[in-house]
C-alpha cells in the first residue's frame, strides 16, 4: 500500500496561483497532469496558473510548456 491509500487519503482540488496555490477541496495530493504522478500537497513545487495543472518535475513542467508552444523551441 502506497502513503496515498487508505481511508483518509485523497486528492486534494487546487486553484494554481502566481507562486502560491489554494485549496479548493481537501486532500493529501494532487497529481501530474502529464505522468499522474501523485504529488503530495508538501511536495508540490511545479505548476501552470494559466493550464491549471500540477507537474512532479521542472523538466516536466519545461517538457509540457513546449508541447503547448511549440514556438518556444525556435527561440535562441
Amino acid at each position: 500500500m502506497n502513503r496515498f491509500e487508505g481511508p483518509g487519503a485523497k486528492e486534494a482540488r487546487l486553484r494554481y496561483l502566481d507562486g502560491d496555490f489554494q485549496v479548493a477541496s481537501p486532500g493529501a495530493f494532487v497529481r501530474c497532469a502529464v505522468t499522474g504522478e501523485t504529488i503530495p500537497l508538501d511536495e508540490l513545487k511545479y505548476w501552470s496558473v494559466a493550464r491549471q495543472e500540477a507537474y512532479v518535475s521542472a523538466a516536466v513542467s519545461l517538457s509540457r510548456e513546449l508541447e503547448a508552444n511549440p514556438g518556444l523551441r525556435r527561440r535562441g
